[in-house]
């Protein structure tokens, strides 16, 4: 027996680190690590110790002979990826190697101060630099968030029915309560607190704010009620405390999502799925109510380009092919969409789609109202959404031609990509979205630094981060060695007294530690892993009230 990796690979290398004969592949420093969809174990290799599926952090990794259901073809998919490949240099005997292991110095001089670090985010890219200056330095760590709860991404971003790489959040949050960890959530850098004085309390400042705004269409319409970004419908369904319960309505029969990507893809299968299989899950209350009552029978993906350029992975369109009473079909109207599906090699993205059923859709008719499907239209962009007081359908091109056809929608969602924002105090590049740095230091300000997609764009999963944090975290202790890092003026105490007088809902360690405690409870309650709390008050409230409690 084998083992393999599944869908929900997050391709933060923990299993290569501690896999004894070498069969997790591609690993960090070779060529294709950082770009591949997932990593996979050779089963020639593989001696079945189980190692790496104690250390994942997202439960991708399972006996290969136990898979069941969707999952049961990777163990080909796993085996496919070596089939053209040479082995990997065996191991001179089975023992654990570095793989993994921080490919930037971490070593400090004995006599050296303990830095005190803020990191600004508590995402993935956030969590990842704090856990390498904590497990590799004695550094202490200020985590900082605008929201008074953590999580990021992980938390409001993950779509609710991925439970197993929400998980990757347990392995971070282990670090909230560390002795050399002060978080401060609820503060806002550039609002709360600038960027100087926030650099005036620590020797350096590491920014993981993400890429929270999203690319616009810029067609026609587009401003129109019932036009919404991928964005704020994932904010929506994760309950996330910017985003109303009203954001999102299902009262029409059919969803236009510009965009073929991941997000797309969780969009389209999350407004369709039967509501009883997302009870058991984290998802918003007022999201499940509103599916519960949605009228949406069909959403139609519009993808500007071919099958054979489709941005998501093979793992995500898997998934939706295995959805249970969902059909999913192509859009066989433009004969390249077929031609390439059926010219496409074994591996090649087009053949993907070599067993989906392809229909002509008539588009001038309502979905069915027998079934619910996902319609995959390829070689078709949107040039206008049509309506007066909201969306009622959405011209699209059509072989090419602008004149294009109509689909009939009450809903338009873009999910075209995410972009980053400017931050008051850094430098920003309007072209790319991102803060100007080299290998993490950001350019003119001593002591500052960036990870995450504000650093490298909008791109790569969880796991990606990881490395991008370890080349930061490597430039900060470099600059620290060096003695380029700025002097800070503030104590920590004095940074605690600032937060707590500019912000109005500040949350530490206690604090998030009853709001865990409270949503576990309600999700108890409710038969749920948890319920969230869906307002900054009711989270506030909630950290609060944990506190008095033991005070009392």
């Amino acid at each position: 027996m084998t083992y393999a990796i599944t869908q929900t690979c997050c391709n933060d290398a923990t299993c290569v680190a501690v896999c004894p004969v070498n069969c997790i592949h591609p690993a960090p420093g070779e060529p294709d690590f950082g770009t591949t969809e997932m990593l996979y174990i050779d089963p020639k290799t593989c001696i079945d110790c189980g190692a790496c599926a104690d250390a994942c952090p997202v439960d991708a990794i399972f006996p290969a002979d136990r898979l069941t259901g969707r999952l049961r073809e990777y163990e080909a998919i796993n085996a496919e990826y070596y089939a053209d490949r040479a082995p990997a240099p065996a191991l001179a005997s089975p023992n654990f190697h570095t793989w993994g292991e921080p490919s930037f110095p971490r070593s400090l001089p004995a006599d050296f101060a303990p830095l005190r670090i803020a990191v600004v985010g508590t995402g993935p890219a956030g969590m990842y630099a704090a856990e390498d200056l904590l497990l590799h330095t004695n550094a202490e760590v200020t985590l900082i968030d605008r929201l008074p709860v953590a999580g990021g991404l992980l938390r409001y971003g993950v779509a609710p029915d991925h439970p197993a790489t929400k998980g990757a959040g347990e392995t971070f949050a282990r670090f909230h309560s560390h002795p050399r960890v002060r978080m401060r959530l609820g503060v806002e850098i550039g609002e709360d607190v600038t960027v100087g004085e926030l650099a005036a309390h620590h020797d350096a400042v590491i920014y993981a704010v993400g890429a929270p705004a999203d690319r616009r269409l810029g067609i026609p319409g587009e401003e129109l009620p019932g036009s919404v970004s991928a964005t704020s419908v994932v904010s929506w369904y994760n309950a996330h405390p910017e985003t109303g319960a009203d954001a999102v309505r299902l009262s029409a029969e059919r969803v236009v999502v510009v965009g073929n990507g991941n997000v797309a893809l969780d969009v389209a299968r999350v407004l369709v799925m039967d509501p009883a299989d997302l009870a058991g899950t984290d998802i918003a209350d007022h999201a499940l109510t509103a599916l519960r009552d949605s009228r949406v029978r069909e959403v139609v993906l519009l993808g500007r380009r071919g099958p054979e350029d489709a941005a998501y992975t093979a793992s995500e369109l898997l998934a939706l092919k295995h959805l249970p009473g969902v059909d999913l079909v192509v859009d066989d109207r433009d004969t390249r969409t077929g031609a390439a599906v059926d010219a496409a090699a074994a591996g090649d993205r087009a053949a993907l789609l070599r067993d989906v059923p392809r229909e002509t859709v008539d588009w001038t008719a309502p979905p069915p109202s027998d079934r619910r499907r996902i319609v995959l239209r390829f070689h078709s962009a949107p040039v206008e959404a049509l309506g007066t007081d909201g969306v009622r359908a959405v011209r699209v091109t059509e072989d090419g031609s602008p004149a294009g056809t109509e689909i009939g929608a009450g809903l338009l969602v873009r999910a075209i990509g995410y972009r980053g924002v400017p931050l008051a105090g850094l430098p920003f590049d309007e072209a790319t979205g991102t803060v100007p740095h080299e290998a993490g230091r950001v350019t003119g300000l001593p002591g500052g630094y960036v990870v995450g997609w504000i650093k490298r764009g909008p791109s790569g999963g969880i796991g990606a981060n990881r490395a991008c944090a370890e080349e930061t975290v490597g430039t900060l202790l470099a600059d620290a060695v060096a003695g380029a890092l700025p002097a800070p003026t503030g104590t920590a105490q004095d940074f605690r007294r600032l937060a707590r007088s500019r912000s109005r809902h500040l949350v530490d360690a206690r604090g998030l530690a009853a709001i865990d405690r409270t949503e576990r409870a309600r999700g108890r309650d409710a038969g749920r892993p948890r319920v969230k709390l869906a307002t900054v008050p009711e989270l506030v409230a909630a950290a609060k009230g944990g506190r008095w409690r033991r005070q009392g």
